[in-house]
């Protein structure tokens, strides 16, 4: 991807502060991979797992110098979304901001298209 081109998707200013504070207390070369994977209450949801090796095909972003990994299928249902953390009074968590998403179930962990 050049430097003129837009990602596909996007990460947070504190997305990525947390990201960078999560993976700095794991082993050297620890990543976030955040897919996409059937099930949940709307029939699609995000999964994040730290993993340690990347495949050929991953979306690579950058998060205050940490990779965060979205395989290519992924992708293709994430593309134009932002990986985004709140930390309100009801609990912390990451948030995916999906404009693709036509419903999402009420604790937001899952969707639809």
């Amino acid at each position: 991807m050049s430097v003129t081109e837009k990602s596909p998707v996007t990460v947070s200013a504190r997305a990525a502060k947390k990201i960078a504070a999560i993976l700095s207390k794991e082993p050297a070369g620890a990543m976030l991979r955040v897919a996409v994977e059937g099930g949940g209450c709307s029939g699609f949801q995000y999964k994040f797992d730290i993993v340690d090796a990347r495949d050929d095909d991953d979306l690579v972003l950058d998060a205050e110098g940490y990779n965060v990994l979205v395989d290519s299928v992924s992708v293709e249902y994430m593309t134009g979304s932002e990986i985004d953390f709140s930390d309100e009074l009801i609990g912390a968590a990451f948030k995916i901001n999906n404009p693709n998403a036509t419903a999402s179930c009420g604790c937001g962990t899952s969707f639809s298209l």
